[in-house]
């Protein structure tokens, strides 16, 4: 007895006597994966789990690329930073080691006569001991100049930054992170008491505003003071770096050839690095775009997986049907039609895993995002969109080959299956 079910066999006749419309197709297609449910959800909840896994990642890594960027960006985007040494790479200097002289004081003096400089900050850091009303701790030293808070976008809280004194020679003024000032003082005002920093004593004239953690550098359990002293501080010969904020509207080219073309004058050599904004976020760019990208491809594992269980389904499907197969065939239905047919349903599993992937995925990104507000996560919807257009492309792949064995069978030989 041939067991096909008499409503499909309707179906497959009205579908061949009006050329197979869509509703039809959607119909059978339909019927054929309801009347093998488990199996059907199986598959789709294979399909689901890959999808859901690709966008979560990517939300995951594309969230912490967004987050890194905005950090490494919010000191502006036109600072170029000068570092001793010569480096043939972007990114950070190789240090003092790579050069004959040093970065100085008075370099840092020398590009502020430059016509484009609207700051220059000469850097030094360090980490100290300091001591204030009894209590210790150990943190971070900035030694910088009094243009600090207009070139990196800071501001001070209560009393006032570091005074525009003689570079050379300035008053042993301290300004406390908002952490540290904490730490130390509590709710007292510490505004012109004294802090001693490894045995040397400075007045604290300023309180910064909380700036946070910014690429690991915990920028309010910090001192700010006089580059000149942190040198001395730390018996270093030259400074860590030489920031300087040019204008929006000039360009980065003659801004980094007259900062070459000064240094150059003053040291005989080009024995230091500049190195731009842009450069920086370029170089940082393409290593998060890497990070999304891998992490995205972690996740289309488990569409590799979902893919076999279409290919396996599938090739059950057509050998348990094969009655049905040689019954439409001897109505006259065409190659091409039961061909369609069998990819159809392939093609159906897929997308609907998709789409329930999708909706898995982005609901388990927000529920992450609430329950830990401190992980940046955002979903890239061009991620999602390549997702469920990879399941639609990987349900035609994993039911070709079924699909084509199911047309190639011979009705007569399909007809005496059972």
């Amino acid at each position: 007895m041939i067991r096909v079910n008499i409503f499909q066999t309707r179906t497959f006749r009205r579908i061949i006597e009006t050329n197979m419309l869509f509703r039809d197709f959607l119909t059978l297609t339909g019927s054929a994966l309801v009347a093998h449910r488990l199996r059907s959800f199986l598959t789709l909840l294979g399909i689901a789990v890959g999808i859901a896994a690709v966008v979560l990642l990517t939300s995951i890594g594309e969230g912490i690329h967004r987050f890194v960027l905005s950090e490494f960006t919010q000191f502006g985007t036109n600072i170029v930073a000068i570092n001793p040494g010569r480096t043939k790479t972007h990114g950070g200097s190789v240090g003092v080691f790579g050069t004959e002289r040093p970065l100085t004081l008075e370099d840092s003096e020398a590009l502020k006569r430059l016509s484009f400089a609207d700051s220059v900050v000469p850097f030094v850091q360090g980490n100290a001991e300091v001591e204030a009303g009894g209590r210790r701790r150990r943190t971070t030293i900035y030694g910088s100049g009094h243009e600090m808070p207009t070139a990196f976008s800071m501001r001070v809280k209560s009393g006032r930054f570091l005074p525009a004194d003689d570079p050379m020679a300035p008053r042993a003024f301290a300004v406390l992170g908002s952490k540290l000032r904490r730490e130390l003082f509590g709710d007292a005002n510490p505004l012109g008491q004294r802090i001693g920093i490894s045995g040397n004593r400075y007045r604290i004239i300023g309180v910064m505003e909380p700036k946070g953690t910014v690429l690991g550098f915990d920028l309010d359990d910090t001192v700010y003071i006089p580059a000149a002293r942190a040198l001395e501080l730390f018996n270093r010969n030259s400074l860590f770096e030489i920031d300087v904020l040019y204008p929006p509207e000039a360009s980065v080219d003659k801004v980094v050839e007259g900062i070459r073309r000064t240094l150059v004058a003053r040291h005989g050599r080009e024995d230091f690095t500049i190195t731009t904004q842009a450069q920086m976020l370029e170089v940082l760019g393409s290593i998060l775009n890497i990070l999304t990208f891998a992490v995205g491809a972690i996740g289309g594992i488990s569409l590799l997986v979902g893919s076999i269980g279409i290919i396996t389904i599938m090739t059950i499907s057509v050998n348990e049907r094969r009655s049905e197969i040689g019954l439409v065939r001897a109505l006259g239905a065409q190659r091409s039609q039961v061909l369609s047919l069998f990819l159809g349903e392939a093609i159906v599993l897929a997308a609907a895993g998709g789409i329930a992937g999708l909706l898995l995925g982005t609901g388990l990104a927000s529920l992450l995002r609430l329950a830990l507000p401190a992980l940046p996560v955002h979903t890239p919807w061009i991620y999602a969109v390549m997702a469920e257009v990879l399941a639609v492309l990987i349900g035609i792949a994993a039911g070709v080959l079924p699909a084509r064995h199911a047309a190639r069978l011979n009705p007569v030989d399909a007809l005496r299956t059972e």
